[in-house]
């Protein structure tokens, strides 16, 4: 399992998740992404996806104004 680190800070609704989106592709299954955004939308959108796409939303942590998202790839 490796860890990649996405930063989405500063993008707004959709583009925390499509840039998520894309980046899973290119990762193994059981990888895990690191996502950081600070959108508000976020809180809903990363959830709502990770469960639609069937991957797992491993945590939720606050960082300053942002959020940070462990997102295991589903396979």
């Amino acid at each position: 399992m490796e860890i990649h680190d996405l930063d989405a800070t500063g993008l707004l609704c959709p583009l925390p998740v499509l840039k998520l989106r894309k980046r899973l592709t290119a990762l193994r299954p059981g990888d895990v992404m690191r996502l950081r955004a600070d959108d508000p939308a976020a809180i809903v959108d990363v959830p709502h996806f990770c469960a639609e796409a069937g991957h797992t939303l491993i945590e939720t942590t606050d960082e300053g104004s942002a959020q940070i998202y462990h997102v295991k790839k589903g396979g």
